[in-house]
């Protein structure tokens, strides 16, 4: 079996960082901006799921929607936090903190107003 090394490349990466190799705000000003931007996409990637959960909520259905889903969405969510916060990488953790109360967001609508589990 062959040795897959893609793990290490992130490993390499984050030892450059915490040894201080890597200047942080970065002097190059497209990585700067670059920075801000996954801010910004890491907010408003889970705002674009409030028109499905006012729909929701104001329709009192979920149909169509997957209560298995969902609820795995937030667990993988939940194991997002948790390697954001390992890794002490802030767009992760506000990204998947987020995704996590929009995902359990619908979960509840789905057990409140949906069909079952499936």
């Amino acid at each position: 079996m062959a040795f897959d090394s893609h793990g290490l490349l992130h490993f390499s990466l984050r030892k450059r960082i915490h040894s201080k190799r890597e200047e942080y705000p970065n002097p190059n000003k497209k990585i700067r901006t670059l920075d801000k931007v996954v801010y910004v996409v890491g907010i408003l990637g889970p705002l674009m799921m409030l028109p499905q959960i006012i729909k929701i909520y104001t329709m009192k259905s979920a149909e169509g929607l997957s209560f298995i889903s969902y609820l795995s969405f937030a667990i993988f969510s939940v194991i997002w936090v948790i390697y954001g916060q390992a890794h002490k990488e802030k767009p992760i953790i506000i990204t998947h903190s987020l995704w996590i109360i929009f995902h359990l967001l619908i979960v509840m609508g789905v057990l409140i107003y949906g069909n079952g589990f499936w």
